[in-house]
């Protein structure tokens, strides 16, 4: 599935989940190393746990981050 951000410098998050496993996470965007790193740390892990660590993660001053952003994408896949 590919989820649009909001309020972050990413533009898409191409999410491949199966069984409720995080397969991958691609972001088009956004800060490179940063998004990367998170992308690799998320594979393999249940969604609703990645969730859970990633949920509320603010970047700066803005309200949100790319981390939270994929909770958010999680989230909307959790509720198809």
């Amino acid at each position: 599935m590919v989820y649009q951000p909001k309020g972050v410098c990413s533009n898409a998050i191409d999410v491949e989940v199966e069984d409720g496993i995080i397969k991958s996470v691609e972001f088009t965007g956004g800060c490179n190393g940063n998004t990367q790193g998170i992308s690799r740390l998320v594979a393999g892990m249940k969604v609703e746990e990645a969730i859970g660590r990633l949920k509320g993660i603010k970047c700066g001053f803005k309200s949100t981050s790319c981390p939270d952003q994929l909770a958010c994408a999680l989230e909307s896949f959790l509720d198809q």
